[in-house]
């Protein structure tokens, strides 16, 4: 893993006022899409915050003009999830089909997101443009969300064949019926949406964003420091109550039915209608070139 002091670091720490961690997303070229190594990065940058008693708030930002465009479709380098130090129990290195795949998106996506909610301190997200899918994970973990007024979120998995992202959230975000427009559709939610329905505390214009943020963690950082820990952990608890776990589970398991279903019926985890057309086109030849092979062995 990259030292985030590092000039090939995809994650900066930083402490910008007494009591305040900011850990910031610098990847603006790739419009800080989520690699293994941001990922791994984004988790050392959490634990470090929550090992260091000094800090009592903790901030994720990002660099650049859109929040973040997701998870990274464009590859890792040729390095895998084994590549990097796993902190799951889900990890299966001999592993294949279906139990790999299961087993890696336990590891880099949900178990992740599940260990970032559940940090004793409370996190905000300051989240400015665009926000989708694996974005969406990001700040849903934070306790709060503050958005500038031209950020938008969107989950465009279906267009994949996914019945949306791993960390399943949208209902209690955006509650059952917005959020079944916000999957339905694709279409994009903006800012004065997001707050119309509670999935963020304020909108504020994109040039207060980092100011009003640092006002609000530093006037949260004047709490005492168990006290926070604690009403963090009595909110979570009631949310889980509820049955967010559970669902979030059965989400996950139809989530990788239909990635199952894709592999068997396109040959890959995704439905390749929803690729831009070059990839789109590949794909179909690809497959058309395997059913006539099948069909020249009388398969």
């Amino acid at each position: 893993m990259n030292d985030m002091a590092s000039p090939t670091a995809q994650v900066r720490y930083e402490t910008p006022a007494p009591h305040v961690a900011r850990i910031v997303m610098a990847r603006p070229e790739a419009h800080n899409a989520q690699g293994l190594q941001m990922t791994y990065e984004l988790n050392e940058a959490f634990n470090r915050a929550a090992h260091d008693d000094d800090i009592k708030v903790v901030i994720l930002a990002a660099e650049g003009r859109n929040f973040s465009a997701g998870h990274d479709l464009s590859g890792d380098g040729k390095k895998t999830w084994r590549d990097f130090p796993i902190v799951g129990t889900w990890a299966g290195f001999d592993a294949s089909g279906a139990e790999a795949r299961y087993g890696r998106e336990m590891e880099i996506y949900l178990e992740m997101c599940e260990r970032w909610r559940n940090l004793s301190k409370p996190t905000i997200a300051a989240v400015q443009g665009k926000c989708i899918a694996g974005g969406l994970m990001l700040a849903w973990v934070c306790d709060l969300i503050v958005c500038s007024d031209d950020a938008t979120f969107k989950d465009p998995v279906i267009d994949f064949g996914i019945c949306g992202v791993e960390f399943f959230n949208h209902p209690w975000e955006l509650g059952i019926r917005k959020a079944k427009e916000m999957l339905f559709t694709a279409d994009e939610v903006t800012a004065q949406e997001a707050a119309q329905h509670g999935m963020v505390n304020r909108v504020v214009p994109r040039a207060e964003l980092e100011a009003t943020v640092l006002a609000m963690a530093q006037k949260i950082a004047t709490k005492p420091a168990f006290a926070l820990k604690a009403t963090k952990q009595a909110v979570n608890h009631v949310q889980d109550v509820q049955g967010r776990r559970n669902a979030q589970m059965h989400v996950f398991s139809l989530h990788h039915l239909l990635h199952t279903h894709n592999e068997l019926v396109y040959g890959m985890p995704m439905d390749p209608n929803g690729l831009p057309e070059t990839v789109r086109e590949k794909v179909f030849a690809r497959i058309a070139r395997a059913k006539a092979e099948k069909a020249a062995k009388g398969e």
